[in-house]
């Protein structure tokens, strides 16, 4: 399965207008954002628990990353309640589930191999502070290494911020709006960038809280390979 596949193209998708699809999982749907792959893929979605579901125990091999938007997700390393952050490594393992349901933004097989890194975190008791490039945007780094970075953004109304994203870059809107360059992205716009991509983004007069990731598709070729031999 393909959606989204080119990796060399600006990619917005809003998901909120998008309809869930059943996983082979009862009571988990998703909608796709990007996809290479089947069952095994490297891949970028929504995924909704419903009250109750939980999937089988199972290994990442090739790691897991996401984000709680609603709900609390659970496993057996504890709960989860909207605004966690979690990052299992390759080779991680656990039993996913929701007692009482959840949706999540969830990313597969995007990790280094070598990545043996641990990050649980829950951001909404976690502080920001100014960034220090653009004026009225504040910023919490949720994790950074020589291949990505990933932080939370805070922007007032109107706030304006310009970043060339060489390594490429997404993010997914979490709350109010922003205009990227011809675009207004709602709650849950996700958009991704290429390589050599530029952003030009200005917050709505509501402001916005997005969620941010750059430099991780350097190596997106690398990252399809690991899937298909898997």
């Amino acid at each position: 399965m393909k959606v989204a596949a080119d990796f060399n193209k600006r990619v917005l998708v809003h998901s909120e207008s998008l309809n869930w699809t059943p996983s082979p999982m009862p009571g988990v749907d998703r909608k796709p954002l990007d996809r290479v792959g089947d069952e095994v893929a490297r891949a970028t979605s929504i995924v909704r628990y419903a009250p109750g579901s939980e999937f089988s125990p199972h290994v990442h091999t090739g790691g897991e990353e996401f984000l709680v938007l609603e709900g609390v997700f659970q496993d057996e390393h504890g709960d989860y309640p909207p605004g966690s952050y979690v990052r299992n490594p390759p080779q991680s393992k656990h039993q996913p589930g929701a007692k009482n349901g959840c949706v999540i933004f969830v990313k597969l097989w995007q990790f280094q191999i070598l990545d043996r890194t641990q990050v649980r975190l829950q951001t909404d008791f976690m502080a920001s502070i100014p960034h220090s490039d653009y004026k009225d945007v504040a910023v919490t780094p949720l994790y950074k290494d020589d291949f990505e970075e990933v932080s939370l953004l805070y922007f007032q109304p109107e706030a304006e911020m310009s970043l060339a994203v060489t390594g490429g870059a997404e993010l997914l809107v979490l709350a109010g709006s922003i205009d990227e360059q011809a675009d207004t992205l709602i709650k849950h716009s996700w958009l991704r960038l290429p390589v050599n991509g530029q952003m030009q983004i200005k917050a709505g007069h509501k402001g916005a809280k997005v969620w941010l990731k750059t430099g991780h598709l350097i190596d997106v070729d690398e990252q399809i390979s690991r899937v298909a031999s898997a």
